[in-house]
């Protein structure tokens, strides 16, 4: 059956100015970093990215190594695009990084000029794009002088090829610097996108106020912690799960899943029922009451997951009580 959009899917979204710019971006924003690869079911993801935007997430979030296989989430969101959203395509911001390793030798890795603008070229053919909307580097590049790196960004949107672009996983200081180059550049550096949750809060310790001195937007990713901040193991670590199957060499580090993390996951689990929330709901309205933070990144393995998480913008206030109790719970 050909796609429709709800056409209501504007009314229950909240949508957010990204810094200082025109953009503004949903609330609640869709990546595709699990369950849109080759080892996925097509079907599924089509599923996931049509209930996504029938809610009015209209920002897709994916990069050059996405899958698995690494290019795979996004062959495969270029197969759902082409059916379903080029009608839609003027509504959407779609974003792409590259920073991680992607093809051998010496030139498929980190960010230099050569990888950089391949990079890009390769992720436009895959998902059968002219542009991307939002062109992140991914990682820091210890090697490459961080001008180089910020002039290919500024290249890219010159080229149009990206009409803004990003940064993801850079500490303070070094996002202080790219976003200066930027901005000389004539490209303002849009957003950064960091790790961040309730049991990950080194953007606090100074990376937010970065942003917010200088007009950048805050979209960070892994706000469920990889799935400890949600039901799945508040009675423990299922036999189904990614952390029972793939402990210490897959997606969710060792370390994530611990017996003090599900405890205190149980612990905040109480104050979210008592808020009429589950548990993943408030951690992830617990991430948007901070004004400096322009859209949350979550993922989906099934389109209920998605509707589920939008249910957080009914409620993304917290009484200083119950910060105090949440506070003292993380510490």
């Amino acid at each position: 059956m050909p796609y429709l959009a709800n056409p209501d899917r504007y009314q229950s979204m909240e949508y957010r100015r990204c810094g200082k710019s025109g953009l503004k971006l949903p609330a609640i924003s869709l990546g595709l970093w699990h369950n849109f690869g080759h080892i996925d079911k097509l079907e599924n993801a089509r599923a996931i990215l049509r209930t996504a935007f029938d809610h009015g997430i209209t920002h897709f979030d994916l990069a050059n190594n996405y899958g698995p296989p690494a290019g795979s989430a996004e062959e495969n969101f270029g197969k759902i695009f082409k059916d379903d959203f080029i009608p839609y395509r003027d509504e959407l911001v779609i974003s792409s990084k590259a920073g991680w390793g992607m093809w051998p030798g010496p030139y498929g890795d980190w960010g230099s000029k050569k990888y950089l603008v391949a990079s890009l070229d390769q992720s436009l053919k895959r998902m059968g794009l002219e542009y991307v909307d939002i062109f992140y580097h991914h990682r820091p590049d210890p090697e490459t002088p961080l001008e180089e790196t910020m002039t290919t960004l500024d290249l890219m949107v010159r080229k149009g090829k990206a009409l803004y672009v990003g940064i993801s996983s850079y500490q303070p200081a070094e996002a202080a610097k790219a976003i200066k180059i930027l901005k000389e550049l004539g490209t303002p550096c849009l957003i950064h996108q960091p790790k961040y949750s309730m049991f990950d809060r080194w953007v606090e310790n100074g990376l937010l106020n970065v942003l917010e001195d200088n007009g950048v937007g805050c979209i960070p990713f892994s706000p469920l912690a990889q799935g400890m901040l949600t039901s799945k193991y508040l009675k423990g670590i299922p036999q189904d799960s990614r952390a029972s199957s793939h402990r210490g060499n897959g997606a969710i580090d060792e370390d994530q899943v611990s017996e003090d993390k599900i405890n205190k996951a149980r612990q905040l689990n109480v104050i979210a029922e008592q808020r009429g929330q589950n548990l993943a709901q408030m951690a992830l309205a617990w991430i948007l009451k901070d004004k400096r933070v322009t859209s949350v990144l979550i993922g989906a393995s099934r389109p209920e997951q998605i509707s589920d998480s939008v249910g957080c913008l009914k409620n993304y206030s917290f009484t200083s009580e119950e910060l105090g109790k949440i506070d003292s719970i993380l510490s």
